[in-house]
């Protein structure tokens, strides 16, 4: 063999890893370069924002940025993720600009307290920052807020991180104890932010030279011709924030009861079960980003429980009523809190236009199949009519014991007589009807 034939491939290989080396140094020399990472954080402060948050502090550590920029506008969220997020910033070492921004953006309730842990706070013209009271369901004030527990301690927090910080401690507890609300102009005379702020630029040429502190020491920004990223939200977090809003919760809710509904009216079609079962586990998966009160989510399947008796049992429609009475109930209830109220937490409810019209659609529908039912029932004992009982049919999908069978020209929902599977395509007879639910056994065993 020739030696320039492995020559050849030592110098390829080595010019390979050269150049795969260069990439390489090329992209962490980006990471590493001088610049100034900025996220938008907006709508109910909730786990998705926490996980979004720390997501770009790690990055921002990782990269070597030299500051975090913080966009904020909220309403408010859940105590626990605002909690988490205002610890992530006081235990960054990564120095952190909460910035309320655009104009008539705002920081409540839990905002505030993000806002108030970052190391430097600014807002621009025509925001506002400060807590609302928290309110019941129907919108009234709740009797001795003061005396709640949870205010107490929400007020502690804030103490403290207004001492860590440096800011004004009463102006930012009044916030959690009297629900004040203050414009950029009055929270930056008040001490509670540091800047005011036209826009991104403006608060970079103001942080120049500032000097912060972090768990790793005291330190000033230079920020002279640095770049500014800005970290966008994954697939995954945008997918999980859009239904972790109260209204699409509740659909998904709705809908997988409604296809497990359909599922057990009709065994066999599949889709419908499909459906309800993934538009269920979705549910749940948002549920778990919002403050849910998990009575009202017993209230919906309850319905969906009482609807499938409806169709079994011998009602007299009085289970159907139940049903929709139930599902209103959940719907009401879905993100009611009681007793101690979060005082980071804005008001969030399922829309009432949107809960009355699906209430009124759940209730035709229960409707509609509580007539099928009497007319079946009805014609049950009718002489006159010819009777199910003895009719010969075909299993249309396998019972299991509980399917679907071909009786004439319709589609049944039958049973079988001892619990034991039929296959498709086999030949039964009616023995027994119940509602729209038919008893059968295999038409062998008859020894017809």
């Amino acid at each position: 063999m020739h030696p320039i034939v492995p020559v050849r491939a030592v110098l390829t290989a080595i010019f390979v890893v050269l150049v795969s080396l260069g990439l390489a140094g090329t992209i962490f020399a980006q990471a590493q370069s001088r610049h100034v990472l900025v996220m938008d954080v907006d709508g109910v402060i909730n786990p998705v924002k926490e996980r979004f948050i720390s997501r770009a502090l790690e990055q921002a550590e990782g990269d070597g940025a030299v500051l975090l920029v913080i966009r904020l506008d909220t309403p408010g969220g859940l105590l626990d993720s605002t909690r988490s997020i205002v610890e992530m910033l006081l235990e960054s070492t990564t120095p952190v600009a909460v910035y309320v921004s655009p104009g008539g953006s705002q920081a409540g309730s839990a905002g505030t307290f993000i806002t108030a842990a970052a190391n430097f706070a600014a807002m621009a013209p025509g925001t506002n920052i400060g807590a609302a009271t928290p309110v019941s369901s129907t919108g009234d004030e709740i009797p001795e807020t003061l005396a709640s527990k949870v205010e107490n301690d929400a007020a502690a927090l804030i103490r403290s991180i207004a001492q860590e910080r440096g800011r004004n401690e009463d102006k930012l507890e009044q916030t959690v104890r009297k629900a004040a609300s203050y414009t950029s102009q009055e929270a930056l005379e008040s001490n509670v932010v540091d800047f005011v702020a036209e826009d991104l630029d403006d608060l970079l040429a103001q942080l120049e030279g500032k000097e912060f502190e972090t768990p790793s020491g005291v330190d000033t920004l230079e920020l002279g011709d640095v770049d500014v990223r800005t970290l966008e939200r994954t697939v995954l977090e945008v997918f999980l924030e859009i239904i972790s809003d109260p209204n699409i919760s509740f659909i998904l809710l709705t809908v997988g009861g409604i296809g497990i509904i359909i599922e057990m009216f009709s065994p066999g079609l599949i889709g419908p079960g499909v459906v309800g079962a993934i538009c269920l586990l979705l549910a749940f998966l948002a549920l778990g980003n919002l403050p849910v009160n998990w009575v009202g989510v017993a209230f919906i399947l309850l319905a969906v429980v009482l609807v499938f008796l409806e169709i079994q049992v011998t009602g007299f429609g009085i289970l159907g009523i139940g049903a929709v009475i139930s599902f209103l109930l959940g719907g009401l209830l879905l993100f009611s809190q009681f007793g101690d109220v979060s005082p980071t937490l804005p008001d969030i409810s399922v829309n009432y236009w949107l809960l009355g019209g699906t209430a009124a659609v759940f209730a035709f529908a229960v409707l509609y199949l509580g007539r099928i039912i009497v007319e079946s029932r009805r014609n049950e004992p009718d002489l006159t009519t010819p009777s199910l009982v003895g009719q010969v049919g075909l299993v249309y999908s396998r019972l299991e014991p509980r399917g679907l069978v071909r009786l004439g020209e319709e589609n049944w929902t039958a049973v079988s007589e001892d619990g034991s599977f039929v296959e498709a395509g086999e030949q039964i007879i009616v023995i027994d009807v119940k509602g729209v639910v038919v008893t059968v056994i295999r038409l062998d065993d008859t020894g017809n």
